[in-house]
């Protein structure tokens, strides 16, 4: 049936073909080209493959129509992911271990959700609206989506006319939902003709029909990343009653009309500990009572499941059956059981794609609970060799891999610097990574209790060092390491002989980071095929000369080491990309022309550095320099000159020296190119808006410590996007200024000690995120806060007292994210 339909507007597009126009020629070859890759597709499934996706094959028919009444090839390109994600959901169909359906809810432990119920039923659910207004809860597999949207549901649903809970999977079809809504909210419905027998268009016209002029809340659960919400959109009346869209994944969703998107946050430890003893509780009916010894042994215990509710409830589980059976509270602490927590992360592995499975191994080489800087991340990928051309033409660039493992809730953003942030990822994932990198790259972890010993297949290798001391043992094993990390006290290096690094024939990531490293052997030049050297933060005081010889080394990172000695080598180092230092001590001074091939260096004193740019602009690579040591007698205009001439470069980082003050940076102007720019120190004042760059995105002022206000200057700059005010401005009073910062999305304030008094002329209109914290004096905000309608993030961190004052104004009530502390 569904093979026929398509065929037959095959057949119509063919007899138009013959006749049209030569303008719509072109678009009709292209409906006709995609309908024939559609209907081959159908018939690679048996007649009994097609009784059992009749929904998505309906879907699939309904997209058939869309390609045939499209008039126009962009179009068309736009319809082409929805055919995508529709193939690969019916190819993938039934790969669900559960299909998840309306099922009875179980009856839920909840602990910590009450704040965030009653702000998105008075902020979003309640707010006066008369359009209907969609949002999102996002979070990872088992953090409590689901359970805080069913509270918000029972408190909510009641005010609504109408309303319905659908829940998804990967296999569920845009059929299917519109049945189950319309079951759900059609009161009175025959069903006559069955809603079955009936397509896609008449059972959108029908809900339409029937939900206008009508207030509902519908609730749509556990939504896949394929899942295409447009479609569904179609069929709700928009205006009118203040209706409300719950969509709940783990997955961002992009589709657009979305308000607001409330990403969930693991429980900290006290509501991991309250979860905890009420889930036994239930199970056990026992009146708990432990002493604070034991308190803080089973807080430590439930440090494992990292604030996820899922295995907190299955940790107490198991440990009720285990008091039941007559256990003690000093025993049950002593171990944890995750392995049916881990069962139910690890689809969050296998739903990756290909191309993103290694990526995410490779958080094995990192600290449980690191904080990961993303660009750490991209230099260890592409050391591994996971920027190959393969990825490169399906256009997998690696902002877009780390992005990707944000919006899939993998990793959680802790920090963010314009384009660049520092990421966390839960234990339990850190636990699947290890355990995927053991199974698929070779990887082991050594320890240093001398118990564990190389294994003949690793390419990879963890060693980690505690108090007692590391038996170095051979380097037997060693000569097919790719990569070794050492995590740990760094006592372990120190006594080595040089001989250690004599085996490692291939190694191409060496990792020392936080290791406590004080000498580096010379004999590490001997590692020629090393790609990534990592000696961040360390007690190094001298780089051996022999690093000159390690000739395909691309990232240097030996920053946060205190006055160290660097010889005359970097010039030579080829294929440097990336060279991250801090405190370092040049026999020479550097030359920009001698580092054409480098991409970023920081931070490096402007003493160091001789930076005229001599020949083509095109043979300099360099998009992020950081300078540091920047003081009155600095030549900045020389600098600013020679980085005009640079046509990629993008990212300027200023370092004022200690208490002197950084000279005017009036000639900044000329890098016409310059997206952000971060000063950190002293400065008299900024130049004018007309001498700064006019295409800066983001600016970030630390430690200025100006005297006048610099909004009327920085209010001007219409592509500024992101502003970081940290003790940077004296004064009492900011003003911002009718028609001032037309692009500002997030506006971030910290330290400002004098401050009392923003005044706001109805000019932050677009602003999405504000962010004050320790500004003692400011004890009101600006009026027009209430009638920011983007204004979805609040955070403020100040007095006791002028948090309640904040608080009891009623100025933050509309905003749906408020966080005022304490």
């Amino acid at each position: 049936m569904e093979e026929a339909a398509v065929l037959g507007m095959i057949q119509h597009l063919k007899s138009l073909h013959i006749v049209c126009p030569d303008s719509q020629r072109l678009t009709m070859g292209l409906q006709i080209k995609m309908l024939k890759e559609m209907l081959d597709f159908m018939r690679e499934f048996k007649i009994e493959e097609r009784s059992r996706l009749k929904y998505l094959m309906a879907d699939l028919v309904e997209l058939a129509q869309d390609v045939m009444d499209s008039q126009s090839r962009f179009t068309l390109w736009d319809l082409t992911d929805d055919i995508e994600m529709t193939k690969i959901r019916m190819i993938n169909f039934g790969a669900d271990e559960k299909n998840v359906g309306d099922e009875e809810e179980a009856e839920e432990v909840v602990v910590g959700l009450e704040e965030n119920v009653k702000q998105l039923l008075d902020r979003a659910i309640f707010k006066k609206s008369y359009a209907l207004e969609i949002f999102c809860i996002k979070g990872m597999t088992g953090i409590g989506k689901t359970t805080l949207a069913r509270q918000v549901y029972k408190a909510g649903a009641c005010q609504f006319q109408r309303h319905a809970w659908v829940c998804c999977s990967s296999d569920t079809s845009n059929k299917e939902i519109l049945m189950k809504l319309i079951q759900q909210m059609v009161v009175g419905y025959e069903r006559d003709p069955p809603l079955e027998e009936m397509d896609n268009r008449s059972l959108l016209r029908m809900l339409c029909q029937h939900l206008q002029d009508m207030s509902y809340f519908i609730v749509l659960d556990n939504i896949p990343k394929e899942m295409g919400l447009d479609y569904i959109f179609e069929g709700l009346p928009y205006r009118g009653q203040g209706s409300r869209l719950l969509l709940i994944s783990r997955f961002l969703i992009t589709t657009a009309g979305i308000n607001y998107t409330y990403e969930m946050k693991a429980l900290d430890s006290d509501k991991s500990w309250k979860l905890f003893l009420k889930t036994i509780n239930k199970f056990t009916s026992d009146e708990i009572k432990l002493s604070k010894e034991l308190e803080r042994k089973g807080k430590e215990m439930l440090k494992k499941c990292g604030g996820l509710p899922i295995a907190i409830i299955d940790v107490a589980r198991k440990k009720a059956k285990q008091r039941l059976s007559g256990m003690e509270w000093e025993q049950l602490f002593d171990s944890i059981d995750l392995s049916e927590s881990l069962k139910a992360l690890e689809p969050m592995y296998h739903e990756l794609e290909n191309d993103m499975k290694p990526h995410f191994m490779h958080f094995s080489f990192f600290k449980e609970n690191a904080i990961m800087r993303e660009r750490k991340l991209k230099q260890i990928w592409a050391a591994n060799g996971l920027d190959n051309p393969i990825m490169r033409e399906i256009k997998l660039d690696y902002i877009t891999v780390t992005r990707e493992f944000v919006n899939s809730s993998i990793l959680k953003i802790v920090k963010q610097h314009y384009s660049q942030m520092s990421c966390h990822l839960n234990p339990l994932l850190h636990t699947i990574s290890i355990k995927k990198a053991e199974e698929k790259m070779g990887f082991e972890i050594l320890r240093s209790n001398g118990y564990s010993r190389p294994s003949q297949n690793a390419r990879h290798r963890v060693i980690q060092c505690g108090r007692d001391r590391f038996n170095h043992l051979t380097n037997e094993n060693s000569k097919e390491l790719i990569s070794l990390i050492f995590h740990g006290g760094g006592s372990y290096l120190d006594d080595t002989s040089s001989s250690y690094w004599e085996s490692f024939e291939l190694l191409k990531i060496l990792d020392m980071e936080d290791f406590g490293v004080k000498t580096i052997s010379e004999k590490i030049g001997a590692l020629t095929k090393l790609r990534y050297l990592g000696l961040r933060n360390n007690y190094i005081q001298a780089i051996p000369s022999s690093l000159v010889d390690l000739e395909n080394l691309k990232v240097f990172d030996i920053a946060l080491n205190f006055m160290v000695e660097v010889p005359n080598i970097i010039w030579q180092m080829g294929n440097l990309r990336h060279l991250h230092i801090s405190d370092v001590i040049f026999r020479k001074p550097l030359k920009v022309d001698a580092l054409r091939k480098l991409k970023t260096l920081t931070y490096i004193s402007i003493y160091d550095l001789t930076y005229e740019v001599a020949g083509s602009e095109r043979k300099y690579k360099i998009q992020t320099l950081g300078i540091e040591e920047v003081d009155e007698n600095s030549d900045v205009g020389k600098l600013f000159a020679s980085l005009a001439k640079i046509s990629k470069f993008s990212n300027l980082y200023l370092r004022g020296f200690r208490f002197r003050s950084m000279p005017c940076l009036d000639e900044i102007g000329v890098i016409k190119g310059l997206e952000v720019l971060k000063l950190d120190g002293r400065i008299g004042r900024l130049p004018s808006a007309d001498d700064l760059p006019q295409e800066i995105e983001y600016i970030a002022l630390i430690n200025t410590c100006l005297d006048e206000d610099p909004m009327p200057i920085l209010e001007k700059l219409t592509f500024l996007s992101k502003l970081k005010l940290q003790n940077a401005y004296t004064g009492r009073e900011m003003v911002i200024h009718c028609g001032g910062f037309p692009r500002l999305d997030a506006l971030c304030i910290n330290e400002l000690w004098n401050l009392r008094k923003i005044q706001d002329e109805n000019a932050t209109w677009k602003l999405k995120k504000l962010e004050i914290n320790n500004c003692p004096h400011l004890e009101t905000l600006p009026e027009q806060i209430r009638r920011m309608a983007k204004l979805l993030k609040f955070k403020m961190v100040t007095t006791k007292h002028i948090a309640t004052k904040i608080r009891n104004s009623g100025l933050t009530s509309k905003i749906v994210e408020e966080d005022i502390y304490p």
